[in-house]
């Protein structure tokens, strides 16, 4: 009795744990993390439902990953979608909301519908056996997933059949995960549109310039990189992911003759429009959500140099916040690999010497260091969101 009072007590912190975590991917994995420590499973895999499919979303495999290194063993993991059907275990499952405890899977009842594919068994060299296969129930009995734990493992390793008594903790695991994915699902849509919110309001700012029509999308994307690769954690990536795309609200206030000018500026011109920084900055002020605030900052400082020469107040070295410093660099980085009325496209060569050319002088160097270590992702987001 105090064994199952102990599993209980497990289950209830598995939940606790699963209920914290935000982040679809991680979620997801701790999942099948959780259930295979619960039931002393080798392998198992997640599939999660999409419309009339089901995501194989998952994979986890010790023997594998003992085999040939867990790097290796995670690239054999593909992520497909399947057809809900009866034809497969997984998909019987998803279709019927039926458990399946199955002691061999290679020696299925023959009155059965659902068939095993040995095509991943055959690829890799490991044996699958039994497995335990349940539906992710949420709280309205929809079924939104499905969790296979595969070869529960005796004392010396070898498998064997799961225990029934714990397929109800299981299944009781697995409606806990549904209701998790679901909320993680509904804090993802918040998310997006968020971002989404927030980049159609900033390009009220830019819509009038038909030539940064993604623009603030490459800022965004650019500035999470770098922010990545200078170790902030996910909350501040994510923060200045939607913080840059506010960066150049204040040409809001801009005279079009200024903005839109096919030519360079004269220096009177130059000062107005430097002016953009500090509107933007007082129309994000005042604001106590954090977000906000970062994002004022983000527009008065993304034009401060690291040498002290930027606008608008000629802050130097590590006195602009850091978060100005990325956009900063994001900024020019776009501007050299765009063409502007008053410019055409940089070579990708040429653009890559200024900005080390403008190491310790515009940018911080720690940030280029960033920019490069990110270049593979920031070309590839180039490429995706490039000019027509």
């Amino acid at each position: 009795m105090s064994k199952r009072k102990e599993r209980l007590e497990d289950l209830v912190d598995i939940g606790i744990a699963l209920s914290s975590e935000q982040k679809m991917e991680r979620l997801l994995e701790l999942i099948v993390t959780e259930a295979r420590k619960f039931t002393g499973a080798d392998a198992g895999s997640l599939y999660i439902k999409e419309g009339n499919k089901i995501r194989f979303s998952v994979s986890q495999n010790e023997t594998l990953e003992k085999k040939i290194g867990q790097v290796a063993a995670k690239a054999e993991f593909v992520p497909f979608l399947m057809p809900i059907s009866n034809q497969s275990i997984a998909g019987y499952v998803a279709n019927t909301g039926n458990i399946l405890n199955i002691k061999d899977v290679y020696h299925l009842p023959k009155n059965v519908e659902y068939k095993f594919n040995r095509s991943w068994d055959q690829k890799t060299g490991y044996r699958c056996k039994s497995m335990l296969v349940v539906p992710m129930n949420d709280r309205d009995g929809e079924v939104i997933g499905v969790l296979q734990l595969i070869n529960a493992l005796d004392k010396n390793g070898r498998a064997k059949s799961f225990r029934q008594r714990d397929v109800k903790l299981i299944l009781a695991l697995a409606s806990q995960a549904a209701v998790a994915v679901k909320n993680a699902k509904l804090t993802e849509a918040i998310r997006e549109q968020s971002y989404d919110t927030i980049f159609r309001l900033s390009t009220v700012a830019e819509f009038r310039d038909i030539e940064t029509g993604h623009h603030i999308k490459r800022i965004s994307l650019y500035s999470a990189i770098l922010a990545q690769n200078l170790q902030f954690d996910e909350d501040k990536v994510e923060t200045i992911k939607l913080a840059s795309a506010m960066h150049d609200v204040g040409k809001i206030g801009i005279p079009d003759s200024i903005l839109l000018k096919p030519g360079r500026l004269t220096p009177e011109e130059r000062k107005i429009m430097e002016t953009h920084t500090q509107i933007g900055a007082r129309i994000l002020s005042g604001s106590d959500s954090s977000l906000l605030k970062i994002s004022e900052t983000v527009a008065l400082t993304h034009h401060e140099r690291y040498d002290g020469l930027g606008y608008p107040n000629r802050l130097k070295g590590e006195e602009i916040p850091l978060e100005g410093r990325i956009v900063a660099l994001s900024d020019v980085f776009d501007a050299l690999s765009n063409r502007r009325v008053y410019k055409p496209a940089f070579s990708m060569d040429k653009v890559i010497e200024i900005i080390n050319q403008e190491r310790s002088k515009h940018f911080d160097p720690n940030v280029v260091d960033s920019f490069h270590s990110g270049f593979d992702e920031i070309i590839q987001i180039f490429e995706q969101y490039k000019e027509v």
